[in-house]
């Protein structure tokens, strides 16, 4: 039961029977069957067009070469057309071109290097399609316009730079001088004492230099071009000759207009110093105007037109001002090279000066390799400059110490050797920065002690003259007279100096005594004697008693002492103590010891003579006497004026 259940629950699976199954899969495989046939037929069919297309292409491949082949032919006809239109915009272009070349750069530069330029493209254009049988002719032809063209641009040039290588007048380079380094009037030379050095050295700082414009704005651009087509052709020789020539001429007539002379050593030993000396003072001016501005200037000029052409632009202007260079330290040399003599030391230090001041920008202006000869020429020159001058020193101290000079100084005064070598310590004092600069050229030392040592040297070179000197007076209290004077000025000139600070305090003390010790030594020579004259030694006696002193002995001793100080007046009258108050510090010296002296014995013995008969005959001076005429000494009178 429960299975019948079961199969009443699947509908229609009893109505199926077997044979229905059967009948059915015959139904089937029938159907299958016509569809293969169908197969085949189709696949029969679609074979035979197969082969009908085969035969079709076969027979239509000759039609699509031919058309493929008329279709290249047009394209090459189109690209030969085109070739042949390129070829005759060519030929046009060569006629424009050659137009434009033979007619010259000078109306038209700027059309003139494009019709130059278009040309180069014509030979490239042609260098590449040799097979062409015109490529020759138009080759060698436009290379023969090309030629035109260099020399033409190069005659455009030449003329071009002549036109604006004028030179420069010395007013206008005076203009762009800053305002205090400008001349109020014509340089008469040089001035033997400068003005305060930190005052010298601080017009230089900030000042502004305005290099002239040598060349218009308007005509560099022209030049570059010019240059560089030229340079671009393989031109360079010409172009550098060129301006060489225009420029170099240009910068030697400005430097001449302005003054700088080429001189010899010969021609300066021939020169008068005081011609020489205002040559000198001309020539350092020359040479910061020369750097500062003319050669600034110049630089500028270069550097624009060959721009993009850095190693060809240094050597031209290497070139260009090499012989400017050369006329400027000309002098300078020739000064160096000159016979040496003490004052040339200080022009020798203002030209070391200015050669130090102007060296770092000519370093930058000749900073390259093509500058090379021209910065050891500078260089050469300063250190040449600084030689000379320390050679000069020590001829210097030779000379002071050796100093033979017939001038007399009879009255005992300054002598004109201690001023002058006095006034050139100070002078050497106003270029102490540029002597230790100068020290410093030769080794690493002290400079400020080089210079203590060299002052030192000097003095001491012309204390010794001095005791030569001395040694040529008579009396033997002028020679003492004679130093203390010139010790004492070289003490109160240091003193007011910066050479105090060199030579040092002790240095001054121990001259202040020196000049002292002299002083006693005049006092000593000139007044033992007379003041003995003063003194009378009477036996047990106490120094105011006249017993055992006769009359004639006191008439006698004041007669002595008349005669004797009447001689010293008469002489020493006419000596000279020319400071004020070592004259008046001398005179008191003096009559501290004899006016007590010649009281104290008229005093005690006076007194025998003037009971007696004609007592003004021998007690001739009251001590008011004696110190009106010790006013009269050292006042360097003449035996004329001690008479009227």
């Amino acid at each position: 039961m429960e299975q019948n259940r079961r199969n009443e629950g699947t509908p229609g699976f009893n109505d199926i029977s077997m044979e229905t199954l059967r009948d059915r899969a015959i139904t089937m495989k029938d159907c299958l069957s016509r569809s293969q046939t169908i197969t085949d037929s189709m696949t029969s069919i679609l074979g035979s067009f197969d082969l009908r297309l085969s035969a079709l292409e076969t027979a239509m491949r000759p039609t699509q070469v031919k058309t493929h082949s008329m279709r290249k032919a047009h394209e090459n006809i189109d690209k030969t057309l085109k070739f042949a239109d390129a070829i005759l915009i060519q030929f046009d272009l060569i006629k424009q071109a050659e137009t434009v070349v033979m007619k010259g750069p000078h109306e038209d530069l700027e059309s003139y290097l494009e019709a130059v330029g278009q040309l180069k493209t014509i030979v490239r254009f042609f260098s590449t399609n040799k097979n062409l049988k015109t490529s020759i002719g138009v080759i060698t032809h436009a290379t023969a316009l090309l030629q035109k063209a260099s020399m033409m641009l190069e005659d455009e040039f030449r003329q071009l730079l002549a036109s604006y290588s004028k030179p420069v007048e010395p007013d206008r380079l005076l203009d762009c001088l800053p305002a205090s380094l400008r001349p109020s009037a014509p340089s008469t030379g040089h001035e033997g004492v400068r003005k305060n050095p930190a005052d010298h050295h601080k017009d230089l700082e900030n000042v502004v230099y305005r290099p002239p414009i040598l060349i218009p704005p308007k005509v560099t651009p022209l030049l570059h071009d010019l240059a560089q087509q030229m340079h671009q052709a393989g031109h360079q020789q010409q172009v550098f000759m060129i301006y060489k020539e225009s420029r170099s001429s240009c910068m030697e007539s400005s430097l001449r207009k302005l003054g700088v002379e080429k001189l010899h050593k010969d021609d300066v030993q021939k020169m008068q110093w005081e011609v020489l000396e205002a040559k000198i003072g001309n020539w350092i001016h020359f040479v910061r105007i020369a750097v500062k501005l003319l050669f600034a200037a110049e630089r500028k000029v270069s550097d624009e037109v060959f721009e993009g052409m850095k190693s060809f632009m240094d050597q031209c202007f290497a070139e260009a001002t090499a012989s400017s260079v050369s006329l400027l330290l000309s002098f300078g040399e020739a000064i160096a090279k000159s016979k040496r003599s003490p004052e040339k030391l200080f022009v020798l230090l203002d030209m070391y000066e200015i050669m130090k001041e102007v060296q770092p920008e000519f370093n930058t202006l000749y900073e390259s390799i093509s500058g090379a000869e021209m910065r050891e020429s500078v260089s050469a020159l300063t250190k040449r400059l600084a030689e000379t001058a320390q050679e000069t020193f020590v001829d210097f101290e030779e000379a002071v110490e050796k100093d033979a000079t017939k001038t007399a100084v009879l009255d005992g005064t300054v002598h004109p050797l201690t001023s002058y070598v006095i006034n050139y310590v100070k002078f050497l004092f106003d270029y102490q920065s540029t002597l230790k600069q100068l020290f410093l050229e030769f080794e690493a030392i002290d400079p400020d002690a080089q210079l203590a040592k060299i002052t030192t040297r000097i003095m001491q070179a012309l204390q010794n003259n001095l005791d030569g000197k001395s040694k040529q007076y008579k009396d033997q209290a002028l020679p003492q007279i004679f130093m203390m004077n010139n010790i004492h000025y070289i003490v109160r000139s240091v003193r007011r100096s910066e050479a105090k600070d060199m030579l040092g305090d002790d240095w001054v003390q121990i001259h202040r005594r020196v000049v002292q010790q002299h002083a006693n030594q005049y006092k000593r020579i000139s007044w033992s004697k007379i003041l003995q004259c003063l003194t009378v030694q009477v036996a047990g006696g106490d120094g105011t008693s006249t017993a055992g002193v006769s009359r004639a002995t006191v008439k006698e001793r004041f007669k002595t002492f008349n005669n004797q100080f009447e001689e010293l007046h008469k002489n020493q009258s006419q000596w000279s103590v020319p400071d004020s108050e070592l004259r008046e510090s001398l005179r008191l010296a003096v009559a501290e010891v004899l006016l007590p002296a010649y009281r104290s014995f008229k005093k005690r013995f006076g007194p025998m003579i003037e009971g007696g008969k004609n007592p003004t005959k021998y007690i001739r001076f009251t001590p008011e006497d004696l110190e009106r005429m010790l006013a009269e000494f050292f006042e360097g009178k003449s035996a004329h004026d001690q008479k009227r």
